[in-house]
């Protein structure tokens, strides 16, 4: 019958057809800038920052505790019971004030003895000088050893008034009067602990630098120092040592960093946060550290390009300088002026189209 015939020409064409297309190996595919593929293409919104050079200050934190500038325990240099007390627990002392008295009946008695012996021995001194220079009377080695017994009864006489002195337990430095160790009745020798006197209207903050950053750190430096009693609030001393060595263990050195402390806020043993500067960098580029992105020989960052009138994010491979806080310093791999993605950059592959939805000043130090 004619359709019959007709469906069997149409057939027998399209089975021509494909065959002619395979034996020519080829496959038609939608080109690769066809206005299809490009629908297709997404756009990522993003947040950028426009680098500039600008001044860097790279820093390192650690840890450290606080200590009284002056934490001092006060001993007995006598021997003897201590008769009283002269101040309280507490109670703010001067240098050189009397804190305590131990009996000192033995040795006044002593010394009242060895000054009567220093006197009649000085009085035989100067009778044999007479005798001997005046009138020739004597020799020579009886004037010599009596001036030599008047030095040494005068030299005991000496050493006994000083641990007379010594009886009165004084204060070293100004200071609280923190803690008392021993009670009035109590016997006491000498090397024995009296008392305790601090002095915190200023404190040192001692903490320990990890050993590569030896040579960023040096006496005279600032430090911004923070506590957590005291949320918010930072407080600025000055490094006024720093050790020569390194401990082996923790292979860090020490550092001290001495604070003001007027109104005694800062305690003894409290824990302080620290912050030193390292370097002071100039003209360098900075970036937020949220823009870096870890691939597997480094990090990159993504920026955006404009292409024939379109944005699209291009990827940068990054060389990176010091860091401080969430800023870190990029040595090679952005220029000035460029615009850096650091928002959206986990959402963007290189080429995708982007659209700006705000811009930072962040990096511009």
């Amino acid at each position: 019958m004619p359709l019959r015939r007709a469906a069997l020409i149409v057939a027998v064409g399209a089975v021509g057809l494909a065959a002619a297309a395979c034996g020519a190996g080829v496959a038609e595919e939608p080109a690769q800038d066809s206005p299809a593929d490009e629908a297709y293409r997404r756009t990522v919104n993003v947040e950028v920052v426009e680098v500039q050079p600008s001044d860097f200050a790279s820093t390192v934190r650690l840890i450290g505790a606080v200590e009284a500038l002056h934490d001092i325990t006060v001993s007995a240099e006598e021997s003897g019971v201590i008769r009283r007390f002269f101040v309280e627990k507490g109670q703010r002392v001067r240098a050189g004030q009397a804190l305590a008295k131990i009996d000192d009946r033995v040795l006044g008695a002593q010394v009242a003895e060895a000054e009567a012996e220093a006197k009649a021995a000085r009085d035989n001194y100067e009778r044999r000088q007479r005798l001997f220079r005046d009138e020739g009377i004597g020799t020579e080695a009886q004037f010599v050893a009596a001036e030599a017994e008047s030095e040494a009864k005068e030299a005991r006489a000496d050493a006994l008034r000083a641990r007379l002195e010594h009886t009165t337990v004084r204060a070293p430095v100004s200071g609280v009067f923190d803690a008392r160790y021993v009670d009035a009745g109590e016997m006491v020798g000498p090397g024995d602990e009296v008392g305790r006197i601090i002095d915190a209207s200023r404190v040192k903050i001692v903490g320990g630098v990890p050993e590569r950053y030896a040579a960023d750190v040096t006496t005279g430096g600032m430090a911004r120092v923070t506590l957590d009693l005291y949320p918010g609030r930072v407080f600025e001393g000055e490094i006024s040592f720093v050790a020569t060595a390194v401990d082996p263990r923790s292979r860090t050195f020490e550092i001290e960093i001495l604070l003001d402390n007027p109104d005694n806020l800062i305690k003894p043993q409290m824990v302080a946060g620290v912050e030193l500067a390292t370097q002071a960098l100039q003209n360098v580029l900075v970036v937020p550290q949220d823009a870096l992105l870890r691939v597997e020989n480094g990090y990159q960052i993504l920026v955006v390009t404009e292409i024939e009138g379109e944005l699209e994010a291009e990827a940068r491979q990054a060389v990176l300088g010091p860091s401080a806080a969430n800023a870190v310093v990029v040595e090679a791999g952005i220029e000035p002026g460029d615009r850096v993605i650091i928002r959206g950059q986990q959402q963007v592959d290189a080429g995708d189209r982007v659209r700006l939805i705000g811009s930072s000043d962040r990096g511009e130090g």
